[in-house]
């Protein structure tokens, strides 16, 4: 059965669900709701999302969605699919762009306007708490007192946001439930059903799509399809590796208290040869 509703984790998806005018009120009370419980946007404005630095030998920084609120505090708000090298790095990278915009020509007293870097993940990182899909990270001194609470990062893991319509406590968490089975509705579940939302879904529906976006959005579907192949066809064969090594290890140590070798052969799954050679 073709999907009703759009794929959030798609470049298309995402910008269209929270990175359009006609979608701002989806993406502040998105917001509203990650941000700190003292921090209530009242009004949003969308930003151009390609950044430049000072000169021409800066790189240039595109963000998915980039935002402020009426008072200039600073929102770059995220969708990362894939685990990269360095997604910290970049993160860090990122969130330098809106910190620059801010120096003033002149004389300038250098006070700044928080910023607030959100990243959706639709991987997790390797923490040990597996259970917690949200991350607010600041920077602390070595006492762990926030030595400067203008920078914040939030990362939110989907895979690890298993809960069930039944489960759900919060508007956050209705969100997130949102976000997560949305490609998968045919219907808009009761607990879901609420203004916010259903401008969610409308928004959402493919039914809507003029020819051109549909175009765009099957490219962009495609994309989103190939590189989660990619990466699990990478995981899968990081599996078979890591299981490869570790059987390896376990006949050499059968080898070394000279047990028989077609003994070790039949546990292993190893060729006789292969154990000689070990």
């Amino acid at each position: 059965m073709a999907a009703k509703y759009v794929n959030p984790y798609t470049d298309f998806g995402f910008k269209k669900l929270f990175g359009e005018e006609a979608s701002k009120e989806l993406l502040q009370d998105f917001l509203n709701e990650v941000l700190p419980d003292h921090l209530k946007i009242a009004e949003l404005s969308l930003k151009s999302t390609e950044k430049l630095g000072n000169i021409e030998s800066d790189r240039k920084a595109i963000f998915d969605i980039y935002c402020e609120s009426k008072d200039g505090q600073k929102f770059i708000v995220e969708l990362q699919k894939a685990k990269i090298n360095f997604f910290k790095d970049r993160t860090v990278f990122y969130s330098t762009f809106p910190i620059q915009e801010q120096a003033e020509k002149g004389e300038w007293d250098y006070r700044l306007k928080p910023v607030y870097c959100i990243a959706i993940l639709d991987f997790a990182f390797d923490h040990k708490n597996q259970s917690d899909y949200l991350n607010k990270v600041q920077l602390k001194n070595q006492y762990c007192e926030v030595f400067y609470d203008k920078l914040t990062f939030i990362f939110i893991e989907m895979p690890l946001f298993n809960k069930t319509e039944n489960e759900l406590n919060s508007h956050f968490e209705k969100w997130l439930y949102f976000l997560k089975n949305l490609e998968d509705f045919n219907d808009i579940p009761a607990i879901l059903n609420e203004p916010i939302f259903q401008k969610g879904f409308e928004i959402a529906s493919i039914a809507n799509f003029t020819k051109e976006q549909m175009d765009t959005y099957q490219q962009s579907l495609k994309v989103y399809r190939d590189l989660k192949g990619v990466v699990n066809t990478s995981y899968m064969e990081g599996m078979i590796e890591g299981e490869l090594k570790g059987k390896i290890e376990t006949a050499k140590k059968m080898k070394e208290r000279k047990m028989d070798y077609t003994f070790i052969s039949e546990m292993m799954g190893l060729s006789i040869d292969e154990i000689h050679l070990l």
